[in-house]
């Protein structure tokens, strides 16, 4: 049953891969593969759980999905709270403040202006809000898909360098931060440095294929296409507001200290109500198109349930302690911690960054690794970074490839080894550093 369960989750991976081959949707893919493995964790309870008999045995998987779902929950009620505020602040045509600003349609520039912002808007935000909001950008600048799924790609590599140099930029540094392991301070100026070089070293190998310009959108606004009129500051009010709420989660849970997703929620209904106010004169014709219920149709629902899919498929293995034996034979085998960090690095861009670092941080104590060792520092280098070598390796890969519809191989051929490139420079640049 050990085995069935991990052939479960590999042939369903390889389905979510090939899935313009063997045309089925991902997300009904993930969300079948995310079910059976718990099927066959719950049938094959004896083999996992051989102290465990009967009743008790049960309800241990029970318990243990239900825990998994909770903090999946958390993930899906923040994904959804930021693509609606995304949303809201588009269907206000709020990103024309940023876009009517980019002028320039040369491919080369236009690259690294995008993912400079990228990279320290996610060190600011995290990666995955970064993520949706530059899909909604790269959307109003690009036109023709090859270019927009090629920067796209490249955008999934700065969000998640961003992210890996910020205490709270990705899920897995807050986890170290909250944890004890690495301090804020200490993070910043010893994780820059390589993160940095991760998307310098991408950035520059593209450079020099890149030639000519992009083609710009040629988009007719949404307020346009159905005859509204909304002021300037109408615009504006909501662009700030919405970029505001979602600037403001990281503040709301440093004085909170509740999770992400409330601060999202708390960000939404104030956009929310702001909206009601300044178009409450509107004719009830004018009010449907900016309205909260019309946005909330536009939200990718598919990405979503393939979120959930696939989050629920990795907490089986991490339950039935298929990533206990993975964090255990790498222990076995290898001594360096460049070693074990790089390996972790590339096997979250395979399964959730989250269950491998939870399950390092509970291997190695702080009596062993002391916090802000080398050892806490790569490691949430390599585990932010590593994500981008697949598409669905990041919380910030798998919305963009929601929403932008970017075929699982196309990337894996196009990007994956420029992640690749980036994931080594950036080790090396902190080994040479340390």
């Amino acid at each position: 049953m050990y085995l069935t369960l991990l052939a479960v989750f590999i042939v369903g991976y390889l389905f979510i891969a090939l899935e313009h081959t063997v045309k089925i949707d991902k997300a009904a893919t993930a969300l079948l593969t995310g079910t059976l493995c718990w099927v066959v964790f719950i049938f094959g309870r004896d083999v996992f759980l051989a102290n465990i008999t009967g009743e008790e045995s049960i309800h241990f998987v029970t318990e243990s999905l239900r825990e998994n779902l909770g903090e999946i929950s958390e993930i899906l009620f923040f994904l959804l709270g930021a693509m609606t505020i995304v949303e809201i602040i588009d269907a206000h045509e709020g990103f024309s403040v940023i876009t009517d600003r980019i002028t320039t349609t040369n491919r080369v520039k236009l690259l690294w202006i995008l993912c400079m912002l990228t990279f320290f808007l996610s060190a600011a935000l995290d990666n995955l809000t970064t993520a949706i909001v530059m899909s909604a950008l790269l959307r109003k600048l690009i036109h023709e898909k090859k270019d927009l799924w090629m920067f796209a790609g490249l955008l999934i590599i700065a969000a998640n360098a961003g992210g890996a140099w910020s205490p709270i930029g990705d899920v897995t540094t807050i986890m170290l931060w909250i944890g004890g392991q690495v301090t804020a301070m200490h993070i910043v100026t010893e994780i820059f440095l390589p993160s940095l070089v991760c998307l310098l070293v991408p950035l520059a190998i593209v450079s020099f294929r890149f030639k000519g310009h992009i083609t710009k959108p040629f988009e007719k606004h949404n307020l346009e296409s159905h005859g509204l009129e909304i002021s300037k500051f109408e615009k504006n009010l909501v662009f700030v507001i919405g970029i505001g709420a979602l600037l403001f989660v990281p503040i709301f849970k440093t004085i909170t200290h509740l999770p992400p997703f409330m601060g999202i929620l708390l960000g939404l209904s104030v956009v929310w109500i702001t909206t009601e106010i300044i178009h409450r004169n509107k004719t009830i014709e004018e009010k449907k198109t900016l309205a909260i219920s019309n946005v909330l149709r536009r939200i990718d629902t598919p990405s979503i349930l393939f979120f959930l899919g696939i989050l629920v498929a990795v907490g089986a293995l991490q339950s039935a302690g298929h990533l206990a034996d993975m964090s255990r034979l790498l222990d076995a085998n290898f001594d360096s911690i460049y070693a074990v960090n790089a390996i972790i690095g590339v096997l979250s861009s395979i399964v959730d960054n989250v269950p491998l670092v939870a399950g390092t941080m509970g291997m190695y104590s702080l009596e062993i690794y002391p916090p802000d060792s080398d050892f806490w520092e790569l490691l949430a280098f390599c585990a932010g970074t590593g994500g981008s070598i697949l598409i669905i390796g990041s919380a910030a890969g798998v919305a963009i490839m929601g929403i932008l519809k970017i075929d699982f191989m196309w990337y894996l051929k196009n990007i994956s080894f420029l992640a690749i490139i980036g994931y080594a420079a950036g080790i090396l640049t902190f080994m040479l550093v340390n």
